[in-house]
Order: structure tokens, then C-alpha cells, then sequence
């Protein structure tokens, strides 16, 4: 239900409102069209799915849909004068129009319901707050009626939608009917008890109640208590009959909600004549014909909604189900006979033939990755699990294993005949939730229509609106929701008598106004163009070109000649164009090369650049080709480099292998200053004593250990050894925390030595030993067989009370202690009368009030504890000192608040005063008054900040101190003046600073003193971001960095990011800092101690941003400009040290998710900044509150074939959330066996909340049994549903 947390908003017009969040930026992808119901589904902005599914109910009611739109501006205004002083601008229904216009002319896949809530009053929170349709419903129709007074639709939802039903008491012994009518909107139906809709309303308006016995009915005529009967009937029927099911109910046994999941039938069409007071009338009166079903999932605490509807006016473009489309029509017959007659004869039992048959059928000769499992049980009826992958694997292992055969395109989602190779200008477009943005566009299949029935489909159909996605269903599907966990809420139902005309049939524009037309069609022309463009940014690949000349051939791989030139040369090319086409590019781009021109793949290793497969046909497109942006050319002449012929292939990879020798102490400095790395940690010896010496070079993957040991110029009797990871781990360590250890090496047996590293299974960063004979010689080498072990050197429950007859003026002699027993349920109460009678001071205290505080570490007073609560309850811990003094203590309905006038008090100097909590602000301020006798109103309260300061102001004087979230203990403020006007911010300016790190001097400027004179402050602050790039460390985890205080700005918030900069700048503390630009500094906004987001879009006002007063916001300079766009995410990157529980130092990078935010993409672009394959990466996000690592897996989850297919996992929602700061992990699984991605930090951190918690259960079985309500598991608390209305009358 989670919607997109990265998007924002556009500057104005329709466009805004049609793609909020849609920055043009380096060509961001415009929302998709349509799908092939020609319906637009309503985007979730987080928890509004209910809200979703009662606007498409609305919709779909023609007359509703009419009766609002006959209201033109000249009743409803204009939402240009909205923001004018004096001007009654209706918003709710002209946003609601505009929503409605958007939902049936633009043609988008979704539309936004951002700026209809924001006319609701809601903030930002309340699109992720979940509650009752039904609810909505009532609230959302008094809204709408409250909108509409003194307009020509002030009564249509009354005439639409109301009812009257007639209650009637009749007495048994006279006669008399006592009657009283009521109005409703809707009708309550009981689900518990009862089957079937019909019945419920059988028992409400047919059943009689009876009074008798002990419940008689006194009546007015007889003036006397007697028999009766009571009853209700229909009176007045509406148009539209909404029927509201009670599914959630209450279990007084267990004390809790639960929702009813029977069956619960209702029909599709109802005859109401029974249940209707006067019945004398047609029936076609009383026939009412459903239309409509809200459907909730999931438990009476949370869930999902969607709505199955039917389109009334034949709007969408309905066709079959998948599973039921199934060709049936004769002509298809004909030509499966001829297919059975022309085609050999399949081999079912062989794999390759089956898919290859499969494959071969399709025009385009190729098939989506995700579709050939279907394909396949279509051909042969059997799925590839069942008849072959118990002897050949899985089908993407067999796929790759014949990759002589098969070829993967589109990276890696479609997979073609390789004799074959699939053209981007006859591949059939796919389902739209299976289309990439990495797709070249594609021309529609000139066979596509044979393959779908043609169903010539009259009358009205139903559309499952689920949030952003349409489907078709049949009516047969809505039995299914008579029960389960996912079953019918709400049911719609509109007369039978009601028709449509003729051409508001296939019209989505009927009745709707024309300047609403014109605006649809103005952003139809601006979604075109932009689609057009994205196409065209879309099929542009980066391609990186390393030239022959600047590399020579060295240790099995080309390494670059010069370091400068190490990246290549970037090429940005169309990916539709030829293999001649980029030859022909790459010829003009080097004049002065001569002789043949070669193109191959190429791979940066870590051993170096390797090539692969040479482009060989000129004709073929580079998509068909395999090439996609990131991809490396080398380009050659095809044979030779620096003389030295180059062996290419998968076979002939280059291995980076860490060849370890002994050495003697006395040289470490000569190989330190050669850059070879000392192995002090795992093989080093003190005392100058021997070691061994690590050098990383690499071979060719099928060069043999012969050829590794005459390449490394050893003797022949030198022996090689692969370390021995069998028991090597637990004794090195063992031996670390000693201060010494061992490690085994195995050596290599003589048969080995002809075989190659690929067969050895040597791979990326793996160690091999070179020992000579003599170094046996030394006791740090041992041999024993064919292992070589190389030795390295190496009570609890009371309370302190301690009582100061005179507050803080005695001594610390004059002071008395006593320590009281006490629990966790006693009340302080308790406590303050033992502690009374223990010191004997029933005399001393008589007629004076003394109460309990806490004393702070400072040794400085709390406020008095509530001592009607208990000890727990007050959060007063055992084994601590309560401080018995002269004051009153407050009850547990007040507030015990600190005050001063004027300025922020000083230490000991505030006043203190106890009022209620539900006291508003005004009569707080009196009381303070009061106290201190002072007269006028020209005072207003303003909060202190956390650092002691004067802060915001309390706004709303008739808000209670309790709806201002005002604790106890608080210090407020009485400011001479008037309150400052609405919409001005006062933000807190805090500086970034890392002390460990130099280069950030220049933002460190001289912090000894504030604007307001008051010394340095420093805040530590757990920092999830990374270093600006090139500027600041990275702070990882827990680790801490320190925040400077750099003054307060205040500010409008209808200012842009970038005023707000700039006026940042101009503060007093950061004077003599240098900024080129507005860009070259990042802003973050500081929530609980952690910089969480990034403010983007530097024209975004202040207000958009969602700014408040008080927010708290950390300044960083950049070496660097930045201008992040909505989706671009920047993460802290770290890339695991092989064979070690621990990282290198992480580094920033910014990654786009607009236009795929699966964990391919993100993987596709690390792989691009390590110059790695992405099949070799591991990623995983940390998560430093539980110091746990989640891993990013590369595959979707599967899921059966008769369910819908779901679409690609996206990061930026459940359950990974990525954001701005977040750190990922990342493990190269050609140099790392270790896929842990824990560290010892993290164990120390786990070990940590395992203590704490079982603490917390230790106190929690000391204390005794809880009550069960405390026990069960919390909840979001529920908030009222309101919208907020002006007045119009």
C-alpha cells in the first residue's frame, strides 16, 4: 500500500497536477499510458487505497459523475483565486472535477489524488494513515454538501443518495401507531448471524420486535405500560441504495476486534418491494441492479482496499481473463491440423529441442524469460519442474549452459535463438507491467490480432481498481468475495429504471465542461512529446572504448599503459543502429588509425581488461548484439596487441592470485617501500624475526601451475601451496587473542601441476604459498605429509530518599537519607508516607505540602513526580535517590510547567506553575500572568528548543496543552507582542563537522561564539549519510560526528531551497565560508538525531519541501555541484575485504531509480562503478538499529502460474525502503567466499540487544503479571478522519 516516497511536485498548471513528482531532469521518464482496459487506475499516495476505491465508485456513477460537472466556475470559482483574500473558491469539488477529468481523458496509467487531499486539509502524514471506507464515505458527502450550499448542486447528493426510513411502535391492546422517521445515506447490514443479504434485511424490516413480560411498552393512548410490537420499513427509496456490511466485530470474551470472514452471499439484482412500507407500485420501482463491490483484505487492524465495478457507460475495453484466453475459433483448428502436418514430429523428452521449438514459433524468435515456463506447458502440457529439471537443473542453468544455442537480450529478460537473434524493430511489444525502460520501442506485430480472439463484446462489463492497476473480471468472480479474509465491505446498487443515452456510451467526454476537455488535451499533446523524448534518451547507450595503443598484454590480462587513461573513451550511441553504423562512428573518431578495425567485448577484471566475443556482423542491431550502456569495446586490429597475440573467451579469464613468500625481518623496510604488503597479522613475527610477504599478480584462467611457477622464476623443487580453509579460521583466531596462532597451507600434489587454474577452481584474491627447501630451516614452517602449518609469535528493590526541609540551601551535612523497600507497582504515595515515618517528621511536615522529585545527574531538581502513580508508571527506576521537599505534586490529570517572562530563564530562576492539561494556551498564559501580576494582552507562549533557547511560538491559543503534545516538566516562555504571523518558519542551522578529518576545515569556521552570544554548542549526532564526495568521511552505523550550532534563520515558507541557502549563508558563523554556488552545499533535515533526507529541487518552496517551524536542518559542503532529481537515491556503498569480517572504506554514489528501482538496476549500476559483472555482486542493506544486514536478492519471487504475475520488487518500498544515507554492502563473489555480511561490530551490537532485552523480561517477571492489554502488541494509534470545509454561506 506503500506508495512513492520520492516523488514531488511540479511548479504549476494541469501538468502538475496530472504528474506530480515529474522533474525534468536529464529526460525522467513520464508516467506510462494507459493499459489495454483503456481505464486509468488512482495512485496510493501510502495508505489511501481506501479513498481510491470510493473515488472510482464515484466516477463510474454516471449521475453523480453529471451532476458535478454541471457546476461551472461561475458557482464554484476558480482555483487561480484560491490564495486571493476575500475569495470563496470552492476547492473540493473543482479539484474533484479535475480528478474525475484526468481519470477519464488523460491517457496515464494512474492519476495523483495529491492535490484533492490537500484540499482536504491533509498534511503530509495522513496519506499513510489507513482508515474505514465507510467512514470516508459519510464524511466525504457532508464535505461535498457543506462545499455546495447556495449553488444549483447544493441538494443532488440529498436526491441521489438519501433515503427515509419509518420506524413504527404498535400497541396490542388499542391500536395506536407511534411513528418517527429518519434519514440515512447508507444502510448498516448485520454480517454476524447471517447469511445472506437478503436475510439481514429480512430481520430489519420484515421481523418484528416484540415488548412483553418484563419489557412492555407504555402507551400515550392507553397511559398505561402494555404489549407491543415495533417494526421499520423503507419509506422513501434513493437512486443509489448503499449497503454497508458490518464485518468487524467485538468478542467480549477475549476483549478485542475481529472480523467476520463466513460466507455472506448478496445478489446482483434485488427486488426491495418487501421491505418497503408502501408496496402497491410496479416492481421495476423496487429493482435495484449492484454495480459495485469495495473489497477489504486483510484483519480488522489494518488491510488493503480495491473495488470491482461495473463500467455502466462502456468506457474500458474489457477482455477475457488470462486463463480464460483461450483460442476456440475454428479457423485457429484449421491451422493447428496443417501445423501437425508440415512440422516433424517434437521430441518431447529432449529439452533443447522442446525450447528451441518453442522459441522458433514466435515471429520474432524470441520469448520473455518469464513467459517461457508457460510457453512450454503449453506445447508440451508439462511444466519444466515437473518433466525435466530433476536431470538438467533449473531452466536459466540449462539456457546458459547452451549458450551456443540460446542468446539473452534486453539484459537478460528475453531470450532468442542465437542463428536468430531477435531485431528491435519486429519484436512484439510485451504486457505493459512487463515492459522495461531498457526495451528498444517496438512496432506492433502485424500478427498480433490472429493471436487474440476476436470477441465482438456489447453491453456493460466488470473491472477489478486496484490503486494504479485495471483488470478485467468476469461477473462470475464476485461470488468469490462472499467470504475469506478478502471479501466484500461496501455494496452499491443503482434502480434498474435508471438508463443511459445513446451517446454517453464509449464517450468519456460527455458532460464534462469544455475548458476541462481542453485541459486533458493540452497534456495529452505534453505526455506525447515527453514520451517521445524519454524513447529516443531511453535507446542511448554509454559506451566506454579502450583503444588498442594504450594497453600492453601483462600477467594474463591488458593493463593500461598510462593511468590517465585507464576509463577509456565514453561514446554515447543509439542502441537501434548497426555494428557497421558504430564502426563506421569509431573510424571518424580515430583519423589516424590504419589497417582493420576489431570491436570486442570487453570486461574490466581485477586483474585486468579481458576480451570476450568480437562483433562480427555489420548488419545486426547493438540490442541484438547484446550491448548495453556501460558495456566496454576494445578495439583492435583482431589479433595482436604490442606484438603479443591475445587470447580471448570465458575459458581464458584472468585469475588475480596473492602470492605469499617467507621473508626475514631485516628486509621489511625495503619491501614496504617496494609495496609489497607485510602479513604481520597472519604469518609476522617480532623481534625482527620471519615473515611472509604478500604480492597480489594474475594468469591466465587457463595457464597451468607449471606456467604460474616459471612465470614467478621459482627453481623446480619449490613447492606451491593453496591455504588450507578447513580448520584455519577458528585457530587463527584462537590464536589472535593470544597474541599468536597458525595457519595451514596445503601443497599442491604433482598431478595438479598440469592442470589449469579454472580447473584447480582458483579464483579472484585466493592465496598461494612459494616455499623453497631451505625454508623448512626455520621453525615457522612445519611439513607434516602434504600440509604445511606456518606458526605465528602473539538487591536491587528500593529507593533513596533523601529529605531537604529547605529545598537546595542546606548542606550536603544538614541533609537526611533513608532507603525505602520498594517494587515497581508500589505507588510513590507509599513511599513519601514510610519515608515520613521512618525520619519521624509527622510533626515537622504538619500543615505544609512536600512532595517527590528526581535530582538529574547534575545534582539539579526534576519536576514532581504524579504520586498517585506507581513507581513504574512514573518512570522513577529502583535502586535510585527521590528528593523530599517543600512543593506541591501534581495530579495525574495536570502539569507541573517551568516558566520565566521575557527571555530564556536562567538555571534556578524559572518559575514554576501546576494547571491542567486540558487547559488551553490562552488560560495558560493568564494563570502565568496571574503569578506573576501582569496585565495586558499583548503577550503570547513560545516553547524553548533543545538547546535552552527561545523557540516557536504556540500558535493555536485554543488548543489544549495536551493537543499540543506539552509535557511535564517543560519550559515555556511569555514573549511580550502579538504572535508572528502564519506561514513564517523559525529552521535551526546546524554545521556537519567531523574532527577526525581536516578537510572540512573550511566550513569550521569560528564557532566560539553564536548570534546570541551564548558559548559553542555541539550536538552528537548518529549520522547515516556518507562523505560529500571528495569533502567529508563517511559515517557508518553507530558511529558519531558532531553537529555545530550555527545560529537560527526565519523565513518564509513560500520561498524556494535555494533563497533559503543563500540566507543561510549571510548567518554570522558562516561569513568566511566560500560557496560558488547554491549548489555546491547539500541540505539535510535532522529528525531523532539522524540526517534522513536530502531537500531537492532547488526552485521547491519551502512548503512543498514540507518544511514546519522548529525543523532542524544540517548544512554540508560539497566539492562538487549537486542537484539531485526526485528518485535519485544517494547511498553509502562499502565493499567487503575478502576473507574478512570487515570493509573498506565506503564511498558515495548517487543512484537514479526513476527509471528501474528493482535490485537489477541497482546492482546493474555498482557493477558499472567497480568495473565488475553484476551476476558477481552481493548486496545487502545495514540495518544499524538491530545490526543486521538484509540481502538484496537478484531474483523475483516466484510464484504459481495461476496467479497474476507480480511485478518487478522495487527498493523504494517494502521491505528495503531504500533512502537517502542508507548504507549497502557489497561482497564480490569471484574474490570472496564469505557471504556473511556481518562484522564483529555487529556481533557486539546483536550481543548488546540480547542483554537488554533479556533484562527488560527480568524486570518485567520481578515486577509480576502484566494486564493483558499491556502485553499485546502495539499498534499504531488511530486518528480521527476529518476534512476540512470553509464556509460558503
Amino acid at each position: 500500500m506503500f506508495g512513492n516516497l520520492f516523488e514531488e511536485e511540479e511548479e504549476e498548471g494541469f501538468s502538475s497536477i496530472i504528474s506530480r513528482g515529474r522533474v525534468a531532469k536529464g529526460g525522467d521518464e513520464p508516467p506510462p499510458p494507459r493499459g489495454r482496459s483503456n481505464l486509468c487506475g488512482i495512485k496510493n499516495q501510502g495508505g489511501t487505497c481506501y479513498l481510491n476505491s470510493l473515488l472510482q465508485t464515484l466516477l463510474f456513477t454516471p449521475e453523480f459523475r453529471e451532476e458535478l460537472f454541471n457546476l461551472g466556475p461561475e458557482e464554484l470559482g476558480c482555483l487561480e483565486d484560491k490564495e486571493k483574500p476575500g475569495a470563496k473558491v470552492r476547492v473540493i469539488p473543482l479539484e474533484l472535477q479535475r480528478l474525475f477529468t484526468r481519470l477519464l481523458l488523460v491517457d496515464q496509467q494512474s492519476a495523483t489524488t495529491a492535490d484533492l487531499t490537500d484540499s482536504f486539509g491533509w498534511n503530509s502524514s495522513e496519506g499513510t494513515n489507513q482508515h474505514d471506507v465507510q467512514e470516508l464515505n459519510r464524511i466525504l458527502f457532508s464535505a461535498l454538501e457543506h462545499s455546495l450550499v447556495d449553488t444549483t448542486g447544493s441538494t443532488f447528493i440529498h436526491r441521489l443518495y438519501h433515503g427515509t426510513i419509518v420506524n413504527s411502535i404498535v400497541c396490542k391492546e388499542c391500536g395506536n401507531v407511534s411513528q418517527r422517521q429518519e434519514d440515512f445515506l447508507d444502510l448498516t447490514m448485520c454480517v454476524s448471524g447471517v447469511s445472506s443479504l437478503e436475510e439481514a434485511l429480512w430481520n430489519m424490516f420484515v421481523e418484528e420486535e416484540l415488548f412483553e413480560g418484563n419489557n412492555l411498552y407504555r402507551c400515550a393512548q392507553c397511559d398505561r405500560l402494555v404489549t407491543a410490537a415495533k417494526s421499520a420499513k423503507l419509506r422513501k427509496l434513493p437512486p443509489f441504495m448503499t449497503m454497508s456490511l458490518l464485518r468487524f466485530s467485538f468478542d467480549f470474551t477475549k476483549c478485542e476486534r475481529y472480523k467476520e470472514t463466513k460466507r455472506y452471499s448478496f445478489p446482483l439484482t434485488i427486488n426491495l418491494k418487501p421491505f418497503c412500507e408502501k408496496n402497491d407500485e410496479d416492481d421495476c420501482d423496487y429493482s435495484y441492479e449492484l454495480f459495485s463491490v469495495i473489497i477489504h483484505k486483510g484483519g480488522c487492524y489494518g488491510g488493503h482496499y480495491h473495488v470491482y465495478i461495473r463500467d455502466i457507460d462502456q468506457l474500458g475495453q474489457w477482455e477475457p481473463p488470462e486463463e480464460d484466453r483461450k483460442p476456440k475459433m475454428q479457423q485457429q483448428q484449421v491451422r493447428e491440423e496443417v501445423k501437425e502436418v508440415c512440422e516433424p514430429k517434437l521430441k518431447e523428452d529432449d529439452p533443447l529441442s522442446v525450447l528451441t521449438a518453442v522459441i522458433a514459433q514466435e515471429p520474432s524468435k524470441s520469448v520473455l524469460l518469464d513467459q517461457l515456463g508457460q510457453k512450454l506447458m503449453d506445447k508440451i502440457g508439462s511444466s519444466w519442474s515437473k518433466k525435466f529439471r530433476k536431470h538438467y537443473g533449473p531452466i536459466g542453468k540449462f539456457l546458459q549452459s547452451h549458450n551456443d544455442v540460446f542468446l539473452l537480450v534486453s539484459n537478460g529478460t528475453r531470450v532468442a535463438l542465437k542463428a536468430n537473434p531477435p531485431s528491435p524493430v519486429t519484436e512484439p511489444p510485451g504486457p505493459p507491467e512487463q515492459t522495461t525502460n531498457s526495451d528498444p520501442p517496438t512496432a506492433p506485430d502485424s500478427g498480433a490480432a490472429d493471436k487474440r480472439p476476436e470477441l465482438k463484446l456489447e453491453g456493460s462489463h466488470w473491472f477489478d481498481l486496484n490503486d494504479s492497476t485495471v483488470t478485467s473480471i468476469r461477473e462470475s468472480d464476485i461470488e468469490k468475495q462472499f467470504q475469506g479474509k478478502e471479501s466484500a465491505y461496501m455494496l452499491f446498487y443503482r434502480k434498474t429504471q435508471l438508463h443511459r443515452p445513446s451517446e454517453a456510451l464509449n464517450n468519456p467526454q460527455y458532460k464534462v465542461p469544455h475548458h476541462l476537455i481542453q485541459l486533458a488535451q493540452e497534456e495529452n499533446i505534453r505526455l506525447r512529446q515527453t514520451r517521445e523524448e524519454c524513447e529516443a534518451t531511453n535507446n542511448t547507450v554509454e559506451l566506454r572504448l579502450h583503444l588498442a595503443p594504450c594497453y600492453r598484454p601483462e600477467n594474463g590480462a591488458l593493463q593500461p599503459i598510462s593511468k590517465e587513461r585507464n576509463e577509456g573513451t565514453a561514446l554515447s550511441f543509439d542502441r537501434r543502429k548497426t555494428v557497421g553504423d558504430l564502426r563506421l562512428a569509431i573510424y571518424q573518431m580515430q583519423e589516424l588509425w590504419e589497417g582493420d578495425m576489431a570491436l570486442t567485448v570487453a570486461k574490466s577484471l581485477p586483474a585486468g581488461l579481458h576480451l570476450y566475443n568480437t562483433l562480427i556482423d555489420d548488419s545486426v542491431s547493438l540490442y541484438s548484439a547484446g550491448i548495453y550502456t556501460n558495456s566496454d569495446l576494445f578495439v583492435w586490429n583482431g589479433r595482436e596487441v604490442c606484438g603479443v597475440s591475445i587470447l580471448t573467451g570465458a575459458e581464458w579469464e584472468p585469475v588475480l592470485l596473492n602470492v605469499v613468500r617467507p621473508f626475514m625481518g631485516e628486509d621489511r623496510e625495503q619491501k614496504l617501500e617496494e609495496g609489497v604488503e607485510c602479513l604481520e597479522g597472519r604469518g609476522g613475527f617480532e623481534n625482527g624475526g620471519p615473515g611472509l610477504k604478500k604480492e597480489a599478480r594474475g594468469f591466465a584462467g587457463g595457464a597451468t601451475l607449471w606456467d604460474v611457477k616459471e612465470a614467478l622464476g621459482e627453481p623446480k623443487e619449490s613447492l606451491l601451496c593453496q591455504e588450507h580453509k578447513g580448520g584455519r579460521t577458528e585457530r587463527q583466531e584462537q590464536g589472535a587473542g593470544e597474541g599468536g596462532g597458525a595457519s595451514g597451507w596445503r601443497v599442491f600434489p604433482p598431478d595438479d601441476m598440469q592442470r589449469t587454474l579454472k580447473e584447480l577452481s582458483l579464483k579472484d584474491g585466493d592465496a598461494l604459498l612459494v616455499l623453497e627447501p631451505h625454508s623448512f630451516d626455520s621453525s615457522a614452517f612445519t611439513l607434516n605429509g602434504d600440509v604445511v602449518t606456518v606458526t605465528t609469535p602473539s538487591d536491587c528493590r528500593w529507593l533513596q530518599v533523601e529529605f531537604r526541609p529547605h529545598g537546595d540551601g542546606e548542606k550536603e551535612e544538614e541533609r537526611r537519607k533513608i532507603k525505602v523497600p520498594a517494587t515497581g507497582n508500589m505507588l510513590l504515595c507509599e513511599v513519601k508516607q514510610r519515608t515520613v515515618e521512618e525520619l519521624q517528621l509527622q510533626e515537622q511536615l504538619s500543615g505544609a505540602q512536600y512532595c517527590l522529585r528526581q535530582v538529574d545527574c547534575t545534582g539539579k531538581l526534576l519536576p514532581p513526580v504524579c504520586e498517585e502513580l506507581s513507581v513504574r508508571d512514573a518512570g522513577v527506576r529502583l535502586m535510585t535517590t527521590l528528593t523530599l521537599c517543600p512543593g506541591n505534586a501534581p495530579k495525574a490529570s495536570q502539569l507541573f510547567l517551568h516558566f520565566s517572562v521575557g527571555a530564556a530563564p536562567s538555571a534556578g530562576l524559572e518559575m514554576d506553575i501546576i494547571v491542567e492539561k486540558t487547559c488551553t494556551v490562552k488560560e495558560c498564559l493568564k494563570a502565568m500572568l496571574d503569578a506573576v501580576r501582569l496585565d495586558g494582552t499583548c503577550w503570547h507562549l513560545r516553547r524553548l528548543d533543545w538547546c535552552e533557547e527561545v523557540g516557536e511560538a504556540l500558535m493555536d491559543e485554543d488548543a489544549s496543552l495536551s493537543e499540543l503534545k506539552i509535557n511535564n516538566g517543560e519550559t515555556l516562555v511569555v514573549t511580550e507582542g502579538q504572535l508572528p504571523p502564519k506561514g513564517f518558519l523559525k529552521l535551526s542551522v546546524w554545521l556537519y563537522t567531523d574532527p577526525r578529518n581536516n578537510s572540512t576545515v573550511s566550513m569550521q569556521t569560528d564557532f566560539n561564539h553564536t548570534d546570541n552570544g551564548h558559548a559553542e554548542e555541539q550536538m552528537p549526532v548518529e549520522a547515516t549519510a556518507g562523505e560529500t564526495r571528495g569533502c567529508l568521511p563517511h559515517l557508518c552505523g553507530g558511529n558519531m560526528a558532531e553537529l555545530r550550532s550555527v545560529g537560527q534563520v526565519e523565513i518564509s515558507d513560500e520561498v524556494s531551497l535555494e533563497d533559503l541557502k543563500i540566507q543561510v549563508l549571510t548567518l554570522p558563523a558562516l561569513q568566511d565560508v566560500c560557496v560558488p554556488t547554491t549548489t555546491f552545499m547539500r541540505v539535510w533535515q535532522l529528525e531523532g538525531r539522524r540526517l534522513v533526507r536530502i531537500l531537492r529541487g532547488q526552485q521547491q518552496t519551502l512548503r512543498k519541501l514540507k518544511l514546519t517551524s522548529g525543523t532542524e536542518l544540517c548544512v554540508q559542503q560539497l566539492l562538487t555541484e549537486e542537484d539531485l532529481g526526485p528518485k535519485e537515491v544517494l547511498l553509502n556503498v562499502k565493499m567487503g575485504v575478502p576473507g574478512k569480517r570487515c570493509y573498506y572504506p565506503p564511498e558515495e554514489l548517487v543512484w537514479d531509480a526513476s527509471r528501474d528501482s528493482s535490485p537489477r538496476s541497482l546492482r546493474t549500476c555498482l557493477a558499472a562503478h567497480y568495473g565488475l559483472s553484476p551476476d558477481s555482486l552481493r548486496l545487502a542493506k545495514h540495518q544499524p538499529d538491530k545490526h543486521t544486514w538484509e540481502e538484496m536478492s537478484n531474483w523475483n519471487q516466484q510464484v504459481s502460474k495461476r496467479k497474476k504475475k507480480k511485478k518487478a520488487e522495487s527498493l523504494l518500498g517494502a521491505p528495503f525502503h531504500l533512502k537517502d544515507g542508507d548504507i549497502i554492502g557489497i561482497k564480490n563473489l569471484l574474490i570472496d567466499n564469505n557471504k556473511d555480511f556481518s562484522t564483529l561490530e555487529d556481533e557486539e551490537g546483536q550481543q548488546r540487544l540480547r542483554e537488554q532485552a533479556e533484562q527488560r523480561r527480568k524486570g518485567e517477571q520481578a515486577a509480576g503479571s502484566l494486564k493483558k492489554a499491556e502485553t499485546t502488541k502495539s499498534r499504531k494509534p488511530e486518528v480521527a478522519l476529518s476534512i476540512n470545509v470553509g464556509v460558503f454561506r
